[in-house]
């Protein structure tokens, strides 16, 4: 099988060293096919130079190829597969009209909960879109969804033996959507210690939030990616996922980042089927459903109970079934099944 990656314009290099979800995926299902033994194209100029050499890289864009060019005969005749791509990529008529020169499927994760689709965009066959939980099949639902839980990987990023970690740990990037300031009060009501990791995104939130997250409890550490990433999920004794009451997560890559290093989730959602549902189960992470309308502080006693259920859970069973559950090898190999 021969598989072409394509990366898309974005303030984020193919693979980020940190932060940058659908990056990140990218570069898991290229892992995945090698793995796989599929003969892998990394497609575009955005994929870092310092690669291995032996990863075979073409810096072409389907949507910037012209009809009838040199390029798109060589796009042609090279005759791919699969292309992966970001969700985007299947409703921009550029790039259409280039892949239905080529003859090959092509494969997307919904990494969004609100773009909007063109209406021919899938087919559920030759042009698949995944998505993560049941809430974002449901919002989808007309673009015939197929079920699969997103992998994301970074370079270094191998995880070690799973240890039981000593302070609770978030990571994300720290505006109002992902709402980590309730994973800090959480923290402060259990007097425990919380390591917040990622880059702010808005520091007007950060300031409004200032009692909580510039607290003694707390360390705003920023980015941290490769193996000082991994570490720091490990060192965790339970990882700590909060979002907005209006918030739709749509495939959040902490999800199997944590669970491959071992560390179990205490999650917060606002209602059933979400993706923190789909990525747990009661041998890896405690979901605490809250009601929108709790106040901050109800809501937070809620999770402060779910991080106290989730210690009682074994790190080493929790790797076993998140390096299970999010492998790039099985996730690339469902990426594929819809062709057999």
């Amino acid at each position: 099988m021969l598989v072409g990656v394509c990366d898309f314009p974005s303030d984020y290099p193919f693979p980020p060293v940190a932060y940058g979800g659908i990056e990140r995926w990218l570069w898991a299902v290229a892992a995945g096919a090698r793995a796989a033994g599929a003969d892998v194209h990394l497609l575009g100029p955005g994929w870092i130079p310092d690669l291995d050499q032996d990863w075979t890289r073409k810096p072409v864009r389907l949507e910037d190829v012209t009809a009838g060019s040199l390029a798109e005969r060589e796009l042609r005749s090279t005759a791919y597969d699969l292309l992966v791509v970001g969700h985007e990529y299947p409703s921009h008529p550029e790039w259409v009209r280039t892949w239905a020169q080529m003859d090959c499927d092509v494969a997307t994760f919904q990494h969004s909960p609100t773009f909007e689709h063109s209406a021919d965009a899938f087919d559920g066959k030759r042009s698949r879109l995944y998505c993560y939980s049941p809430e974002m099949l449901e919002r989808y639902e007309d673009h015939q969804p197929i079920a699969e839980l997103a992998v994301h990987l970074g370079i270094g990023e191998q995880e070690p033996q799973a240890t039981t970690g000593d302070d609770l740990v978030w990571l994300g990037r720290i505006d109002s959507d992902k709402a980590p300031h309730l994973a800090a009060r959480a923290a402060q009501l259990l007097g425990r210690r919380i390591r917040i990791i990622g880059p702010i995104f808005d520091k007007s939130y950060v300031h409004a939030h200032e009692h909580l997250l510039g607290a003694d409890h707390v360390e705003l550490t920023g980015e941290l990616g490769g193996p000082a990433k991994i570490a720091a999920l490990q060192a965790g004794s339970v990882f700590v996922y909060t979002y907005a009451r209006n918030y739709i997560e749509a495939g959040a890559a902490v999800f199997g980042e944590t669970l491959r290093a071992g560390t179990p989730i205490a999650a917060l959602s606002w209602r059933e089927g979400t993706c923190a549902d789909a990525a747990t189960c009661d041998q890896t992470g405690v979901v605490a459903v809250a009601d929108p309308a709790e106040d901050d502080e109800s809501t937070a006693h809620r999770l402060a109970e779910a991080i106290v259920q989730a210690e009682e859970l074994e790190h080493s069973t929790v790797q076993e079934i998140g390096q299970q559950r999010f492998h790039p090898l099985r996730h690339f190999e469902a990426l594929t099944s819809a062709q057999c």
